[in-house]
């Protein structure tokens, strides 16, 4: 039976590949390498440094897709979504029916982790579905933005005793301060912290974690929101694409 691993590679530092991840490159026939269009060459770069870097076996070899835009225009976003991941897993279908023989083995090499805010299990499992191609998978985690985030920033996530959230820009309002005193944002292509007016919030904000640009910016949020925003700004210009996470705090470890 054909056999797909679901690699976590960390969030763009080759150094973030665990022993584990590396024996499974090295376990794999085809290393399925997803490009973004020339904005986001770095993307395809990090995955081709770590196949050079940690692949030893002679006889794997790369394959490299495209990953289809995501259409936005006249759609609500669940429906874009489910309409972006439909069609990402035709190609799955067809890249694992077409490049793997019945008892080969296909990594998908996947940034960060893929248990956390990444759809590629959703999308593999889509595939299965549909029943074209029969296989198995294994996942294997990686280091996350989250853990890069706090890393960079010398701090721990939780607050004593206290719970985290994480969560999306689109539902920050719905849980920043009120319900959780420390809020983790991803996919926050809005910067939705501009719009918390609590002036007790602090922010750890970071972009880029893990490779050579990467940028981190902290403190007390009125103080520093209007930097992030011009930071941010300047750098998607110069790059072409972001990609950040940040995490606002309230309150402290021991409060009586």
């Amino acid at each position: 039976m054909r056999k797909l691993l679901i690699i976590g590679i960390g969030s763009g530092n080759p150094e973030h590949m665990t022993v584990q991840a590396i024996n499974a490159l090295n376990r794999a026939d085809v290393l399925f390498i997803p490009t973004k269009g020339e904005k986001k060459t770095e993307l395809a770069e990090v995955r081709r440094e770590i196949c050079a870097r940690y692949v030893t076996r002679a006889d794997s070899r790369t394959v490299e897709f495209a990953v289809p835009v995501r259409r936005t225009e006249g759609v609500s976003y669940d429906g874009s979504v489910d309409d972006w991941h439909a069609r990402i897993a035709e190609i799955y279908e067809h890249l694992i029916g077409s490049e793997l023989g019945d008892d080969g083995i296909g990594a998908f090499l996947v940034w960060g982790d893929p248990m956390l805010y990444d759809s590629t299990i959703r999308i593999v499992e889509r595939v299965k579905a549909r029943g074209k191609v029969v296989f198995d998978y294994d996942v294997l985690p990686g280091i996350t933005s989250l853990q890069a985030l706090c890393a960079s920033h010398r701090i721990p996530l939780n607050l004593v005793g206290k719970p985290v959230e994480i969560t999306t820009g689109r539902r920050l309002s719905e849980s920043f301060p009120e319900r959780s005193q420390t809020s983790v944002v991803m996919l926050d292509g809005e910067q939705a912290f501009q719009r918390i007016e609590d002036p007790d919030a602090e922010i750890y904000w970071g972009a880029y974690l893990g490779t050579p640009d990467e940028i981190v910016i902290s403190g007390r949020l009125a103080d520093v929101k209007d930097e992030i925003l011009a930071t941010r700004a300047r750098e998607r210009q110069r790059m072409g694409w972001i990609m950040d996470i940040y995490l606002l705090r309230k309150g402290a470890d021991f409060e009586e």
